[in-house]
């Protein structure tokens, strides 16, 4: 966490409180992921909920599904009419988050795609009014690419954990962070903010 452990605990207890189905993903996920600290948090799942309630998305496109919680998090609030693609490239991932997806009201909004996520970018077609992006670090930059032509022109790009190698530098992936940082920082093509929630997240628009 970037943030003091008691800030992100007051901040978690003042956002409204993940849904019943967002507790059990959660639950499930702690319980039977080997890595249950990649799942996107209560806060920034309000966050992303709070992004697609605001922009009121067509479709929707995740690259990094882990377990569900994020996608199910956006489906909460998305719009009738619409659709959200997500992609993971770990099979017993995908695997969990279809239960879970399954169990819930939108199994028929969202669909995942199992895979190499760059090689299933290249068969996509936009346009996408958000992407969220949350899966290998090294590829971010090969990521954001791959998406910006799929995006609608008003759309929004939200990048997780892009202050990752402030809370850990010595990690293999911290160096490709920064890197893209420092790549997105460099077009004057897009605009972009960085929100100190958990580990970071880049919010990134094209200029006007």
């Amino acid at each position: 966490m970037i943030v003091r452990p008691t800030i992100e605990r007051y901040a978690r207890d003042h956002t409204t409180p993940p849904s019943p189905l967002l507790e059990t993903v959660a639950a499930t996920t702690e319980q039977a992921a080997e890595h249950p600290e990649m799942m996107t948090g209560a806060v920034e799942g309000a966050l992303l909920a709070m992004l697609v309630a605001l922009r009121r998305p067509r479709r929707i496109l995740e690259i990094g599904t882990f377990t569900g919680y994020s996608a199910l998090s956006m489906a909460e609030a998305m719009p009738a009419g619409c659709r959200l693609v997500t992609l993971e490239a770990d099979a017993r991932h995908a695997d969990l988050a279809r239960r879970h997806i399954a169990a819930s009201p939108y199994a028929d909004r969202i669909e995942v795609r199992e895979g190499p996520a760059l090689d299933t970018l290249a068969g996509l077609s936009g346009p996408f009014d958000l992407v969220f992006i949350d899966a290998d670090k090294p590829s971010y930059i090969r990521f954001l690419e791959a998406v910006l032509p799929l995006l609608d022109p008003l759309g929004v790009v939200a990048v997780d954990n892009v202050l990752h190698f402030a809370i850990t530098p010595d990690a293999t992936d911290a160096a490709a962070i920064e890197a893209f940082n420092a790549y997105v920082a460099s077009r004057a093509d897009l605009v972009q903010v960085v929100l100190t929630v958990r580990a970071g997240l880049m919010l990134i628009r094209r200029a006007d």
